[in-house]
């Protein structure tokens, strides 16, 4: 009897100490959101949510897993990037890839539905070596489903890319790269390249935005072709420019000679012209080298990159945690190397036949755009903190407006009570308010949770001036010998106007 318990004993130990050894970290090419980035994440996909609501959109929801079905053949050689899910209750499933697959799916299934402008925020999930991109991040997708005329949905798709990155503030250091399917398609076909290795190579070009032509020449070799037919392929895909590019194909008499290139020459030349009269086509880059590696695209495709993005100008804030690991380790987390840009921040394209994957008889052409918000949101948070430096941009980790205060002398009661009936004015008119949740707080502590907080503005009670039916309002921060600096008294019945009408003065 006492060996039994010698050893559950002995065991409970082993068991406390197995515990206490677990390492407390995030998976790789995961992260945890905290609060600043919460907050301009959430004022991210408003701005964006705002555009896509312009332009006629209606928000959709799917499961965050698939059927592996589903999933399975629509994505070329990241297929292998698709997150398996054990059989629960005898069926496969697979976690999200992108949020344009599930929203096939779901056109497949509702046949009413002909026409649709729809949108979507949500996560997505990919099995990626952790380098630029993450394994979990969110998409924010716009997409439009229905027979229209040729090249209108694009355009508008188009002119939605600047928009938000319009309200964003980055409408002048964003770049739309753009191609088409069929032009490049055709391309590659003029060059020799057997029908069956056009989606492979298509792969191997789209790496000509990290890799030099010499080493997607020898991919594309590796893959069995011809070293003559890559370099016939290589005149073509390093060119780009804008409607001038257009013109120089147009006047290339052998590739026009293929069908493919001629119909996508006569879709680009539609599409320059509405994008001139939506006023965005200085923003495009028409670029042969842009492929987009997935297999449902069909017609145009773009991908929106920024000089903003580079290593050298966006290495985290925070001293790097990454060391380079032996060269042998294929699964190594670069998620935190300073070395890597954030890559593309949003991308997409047409895609007439995927829904006719999942139902013979239903034929919906779509065209849409994905917004990569982590990607986004990185550059955001690199130019405002320099910004912060120079002074000419303040960073708040709450939206808190007014934090209202107590103070008094000997037999300060701390006026909890007057405190939350300020508090309740405020929020039953909508402003962001706090206070200290204590009953006697020192004035100090008061000052330091709405700094704290970078709450703009304070409302300070006292026992005199609460008699009177006043309250000071007071702008924080502000240096010393600053005329405001003593803040002023307001009515309390006026005091949520007045709150209001400073806010309008704040830059915030």
């Amino acid at each position: 009897m006492v060996g039994k318990e010698g050893k559950e004993g002995k065991e409970g130990k082993e068991g406390k100490a197995s515990k206490l050894s677990i390492q407390l970290k995030t998976p790789k090419g995961t992260r945890d959101c905290e609060f600043l980035e919460a907050r301009w994440s959430d004022k991210i996909f408003k701005e964006i949510t705002e555009v896509f609501k312009r332009h006629g959109g209606t928000q959709l929801d799917t499961p965050v897993f698939e059927l592996k079905e589903i999933l399975a053949g629509k994505y070329g050689e990241d297929s292998r990037l698709i997150y398996d899910l054990a059989d629960q209750g005898g069926e496969d499933c697979a976690l999200r890839y992108d949020l344009t697959v599930p929203l096939a799916r779901w056109l497949a299934m509702n046949s009413s539905v002909q026409h649709l402008k729809r949108y979507h925020i949500a996560k997505v999930y990919r099995r990626d070596q952790p380098a630029s991109r993450m394994r979990e991040f969110y998409q924010c997708d716009f997409d439009i489903a229905g027979t229209y005329d040729p090249m209108i949905p694009d355009a508008e798709i188009l002119r939605i890319i600047v928009e938000v990155f319009e309200a964003l503030g980055l409408r002048d250091d964003i770049t739309i790269k753009l191609n088409h399917r069929k032009i490049l398609d055709g391309l590659f076909a003029v060059a020799g390249v057997p029908e069956d290795k056009t989606r492979s190579i298509s792969s191997a070009v789209d790496k000509l935005d990290k890799l030099p032509w010499a080493e997607v020449k020898a991919e594309m070799e590796e893959k069995g072709l011809a070293p003559e037919v890559a370099d016939k392929i290589g005149e073509y895909v390093k060119l780009n420019g804008g409607k001038d590019l257009l013109e120089t194909l147009k006047a290339d008499a052998h590739i026009c000679a293929n069908e493919d290139v001629s119909k996508g020459l006569e879709q680009m030349e539609l599409l320059f012209r509405y994008t001139d009269a939506f006023n965005v086509t200085d923003k495009i880059s028409f670029d042969l080298s842009l492929a987009r590696g997935l297999d449902y695209y069909t017609g145009v495709i773009f991908e929106i990159v920024t000089a903003l993005s580079p290593p050298d100008d966006f290495a985290p804030s925070k001293k790097s945690s990454y060391k380079p690991k032996k060269s042998g380790d294929n699964d190594e987390d670069r998620s935190d190397d300073p070395t890597l840009g954030v890559g593309s921040i949003a991308a997409g394209g047409r895609y007439d036949n995927l829904v006719n994957m999942f139902s013979k008889k239903r034929q919906i052409p779509c065209v849409g755009i994905s917004f990569g918000v982590d990607r986004i949101f990185t550059i955001m948070k690199q130019r405002l903190e320099k910004q912060q430096k120079e002074g000419t941009a303040v960073v708040r980790s709450s939206e808190v407006d007014v934090f209202i205060m107590a103070f008094g002398g000997k037999g300060f009661t701390g006026l909890l009570p007057e405190r939350m009936a300020v508090a309740n004015q405020l929020w039953e008119a909508g402003i962001k308010a706090e206070f200290a949740p204590s009953v006697k707080p020192r004035l100090p502590q008061q000052f330091k949770l709405a700094e704290a907080g970078g709450v703009p503005l304070a409302v300070i009670l006292g026992e005199d001036e609460l008699a009177a039916g006043n309250v000071k309002l007071k702008i924080l921060g502000l240096p010393e010998g600053h005329p405001d600096k003593e803040g002023s008294l307001v009515s309390r019945d006026n005091l949520p106007a007045e709150i209001k009408k400073l806010l309008a003065t704040l830059p915030l």
